[in-house]
């Protein structure tokens, strides 16, 4: 039988796994790479991957790397594929396509258009009949991934993603993907754990996926065994006999083993999740297998009778049950069960906040990185021993924030060095408050961790009242938390003093490094909005309810730029947040004007902005993820026009709404360049980013004339922090 290469892929992080299975699996020349793993092997060895792998998404089989400089270069590179040999004209197929770092092909739609015309061609030049396009389950599927220069074209022998086992058909909030659950499990030790006749609880089972995942491990159980489909099954080249010869091994193998699953058992206290379970263990044939029970969590428990083995959970993130505060008590109080009734058992669980994991008060091995989706998780495992229990000191930012506030409630001078903190603020006023009435500003920052140990940013808005929106920079772990504490409840105690303003009109929140876009993610409902104005703009302010407030200061120089040169011009507003720079555009007499951003909610905010100033006509307001719309109006013959530009991207995005990780640095390229192509002749981009290290590609595009003018547009409030925003002014080279 040949041999041929081969390319698992697998979930970010997870390929050290996927290496590990595909040894015992009987692939040769294994070679990890980013998000998948490259072998080699016969037919037999891919189908026992397919059938057996837990951890692996997709196995494609290569058929051909080749370059590609022009958009020809790709439909020529397919072309050369004899494609009879894979397919016949009565079959069908699909294609799915990628590319990255490309400058030829940057749009997937594109990409996949031009393979499947490649593919219909050849065949409909030898047949006079083409294929059939099946999205859902073709005969096969071309894969073709372009990096840079460099694509790489496959079959696509698994069909559809190896995580979808065939046993689930009920959908509930939040489930975890079958191969993270079984990486979970692998990492955690219970394969060894089962051989040993170990217990598997999970007393947050949800729709029962880790069980499943555990009684399939235990039970030598192949995961892909109850799935009808296969990339393969309809491949000219594929061999019945082998595949069928495999798969009774592994019925074989299962029949075997369903005598040596123990005791696994699981609890929720929710109704429709504990249905859900049931109904996914029936449809996998472990209802005789599995125990689940609708249980609260301070309720769970091992029976008498059951051996100590592993506690293992997806619990709530904080960003899944969305009340911070709430998921902190319950880990704190997960922690407490297992130190009461699980001690002499292991315990894992996934968690996306490390401080959360420290509530549980129990030390944990070094953690082990895996992604849930996009999101960045650590696995967690413990030996629940007394000698490993502690008692949690760390506090959640909730309760920091309330005992900073009780803090503050205390006498100045039992804080530490708040005087020194309140004459430099008191300072920092008087200079601040005489150029901002001389330039007319109403809202600007008075302090930026002026003093390094109080490390919080101060920003005034004055409207019908002052208000005062405090920022906290998250102490590092080097700062002892309860000094952290005493400072921050120094500061507060001291604002409404030096400002002359009630304690109710300090607003605090802490500002943690981000990772994604939580700076756009809801705080809280308290739905309390205030107006303030700038440039004669009036804006909807929040100090409650989101991180920022809707309204971006050391924007302010370039929104003023911005109104000053509208008048007459068409404007396009991307990633436009709450449409602050729309309605100076507006204001400045801009003939039209459209606003785009991912959140309805921004999208609605800016709406009610350009209401309050009284703005109405040819402005508008378009819910969409920008990239796509980006690049959608791009591909158009005759796209829009504009002569005006913002645009003011996040550094990171992974939100659910977007296809694809957004990254500043790495994509900026193609994105100011889908940017550019909708400006008219003269027209100005003003593109701006707050990344710290982005590193604006000039060669990559070389034919826009860019002008660096970050100096101009950081003001006066800002100037300690010269580093708060890059910003060009970039124009069409034939632009006069």
């Amino acid at each position: 039988m040949p041999h041929y290469q081969f390319f698992a892929t697998t979930p970010k992080a997870m390929e050290a796994v996927l290496c590990e299975e595909l040894t015992q699996l009987g692939a040769e020349n294994i070679k990890p790479a980013l998000a998948g793993v490259a072998f080699e092997g016969d037919l037999a060895t891919a189908y026992r991957v397919c059938l057996w792998s837990r951890t692996a998404n997709r196995i494609l089989l290569l058929l051909s790397t080749f370059e590609v400089k022009t958009q020809d270069d790709l439909y020529d590179g397919v072309k050369k594929i004899n494609w009879f040999e894979h397919m016949g004209p009565e079959d069908s197929f699909a294609v799915t396509f990628s590319a990255k770092n490309s400058e030829v092909i940057t749009h997937s739609h594109f990409g996949a258009l031009k393979v499947k015309d490649a593919i219909v061609d050849q065949m409909r030049a030898k047949f006079q009949k083409r294929p059939n396009i099946e999205i859902e389950r073709p005969d096969i599927r071309v894969n073709v991934h372009l990096l840079g220069q460099s694509a790489q074209l496959s079959l696509d022998l698994s069909g559809e993603s190896l995580h979808r086992r065939g046993y689930r058909d009920i959908t509930i909030q939040a489930p975890i993907k079958e191969n993270l659950a079984a990486a979970m499990l692998l990492k955690s030790g219970w394969p060894n754990i089962a051989k040993a006749g170990g217990t598997l609880i999970d007393p947050m089972c949800g729709s029962g996926t880790l069980l499943i995942e555990a009684a399939m491990i235990a039970g030598d159980f192949a995961p892909g065994l109850l799935r009808d489909y296969y990339g393969f099954l309809g491949w000219k080249r594929h061999d019945e006999e082998v595949w069928l010869a495999i798969r009774e091994d592994a019925r074989q193998r299962k029949l075997a083993g369903m005598d040596k699953i123990p005791v696994i058992a699981g609890f929720d206290l929710d109704r429709q999740s504990v249905n859900a379970a049931l109904a996914h263990i029936a449809n996998a044939g472990l209802q005789h297998k599995i125990h689940v029970e609708r249980r609260d969590i301070a309720d769970a428990e091992a029976a008498a009778s059951w051996p100590p083995g592993l506690v293992i959970c997806n619990p709530p993130y904080g960003e899944r049950l969305g009340d911070t505060q709430e998921t902190a008590d319950l880990y704190q109080r997960f922690g407490e069960i297992l130190k009461a009734r699980f001690t002499g058992w292991k315990a894992a669980l996934i968690i996306s906040d490390p401080e959360l994991g420290f509530r549980l008060g129990i030390r944990s091995q070094k953690p082990v990185t895996l992604y849930n989706g996009a999101l960045e998780c650590k696995l967690l495992r413990f030996s629940i021993e007394p000698a490993a229990f502690f008692t949690p000191k760390a506090k959640t930012p909730e309760e920091r924030i309330s005992r900073a506030v009780e803090g503050s409630q205390q006498p100045a001078e039992e804080a530490v060095g708040a005087d020194m903190f309140a004459n430099r603020l008191q300072k920092n006023l008087k200079k601040l408050a005489k150029w901002a009435k001389q330039n007319q500003v109403t809202c600007y920052r008075v302090y930026d961790a002026d003093l390094p140990e109080f490390a919080v940013a101060i920003d005034i808005y004055q409207g019908e009242e002052t208000w005062v929106n405090v920022q906290e920079y998250e102490p590092p772990k080097s700062v002892d938390p309860f000094k952290a504490d005493r400072r921050l409840a120094g500061v507060l105690a001291e604002i409404p003093k030096v400002l002359g303003i009630p304690k109710a009109n300090v607003f605090l929140k802490i500002r943690r490094k981000q990772k994604n876009t939580d700076q756009y993610e809801k705080h809280g409902e308290a739905g309390q909005f205030h107006v303030v104005e700038e440039g004669g703009c009036k804006f909807w302010v929040n100090f409650e309810d989101y991180l920022d407030t809707g309204l971006f200061l050391d924007h302010r120089p370039l929104r003023l730029r911005i109104q000053k040169e509208a008048k007459d011009k068409r404007f396009l507003n991307l990633f436009a947040y709450t449409g602050s720079a729309t309605v100076h555009a507006a204001k400045g007499g801009a003939i039209a004007t459209t606003t785009v951003d991912m959140s309805n909610t921004y999208v609605n905010w800016a709406k009610r902005n350009l209401a309050l100033n009284r703005i109405e006509g040819a402005h508008e307001l378009i819910q969409a993820d920008c990239l796509e719309w980006l690049a959608q109006e791009a591909a158009q013959p005759y796209c829009r026009q504009y002569d005006l530009i913002f645009l003011d991207p996040p550094t990171f995005s992974n939100s659910k709404r977007m296809e694809d990780v957004f990254d500043i640095q790495q994509d900026h390229v193609q994105l100011i360049a889908h940017a550019a192509s909708l400006l008219a002749p003269s027209g100005v981009l003003y593109f701006s980013t707050n990344f710290r290290r982005f590193k604006m590609d000039h060669q990559a595009l070389s034919d826009l004339r860019i002008e660096d003018i970050s100096a101009a547009t950081v003001p006066e409030d800002f100037s300690r922090n010269p580093k708060i925003h890059y910003c060009w002014r970039i124009q069409k080279t034939c632009a006069e």
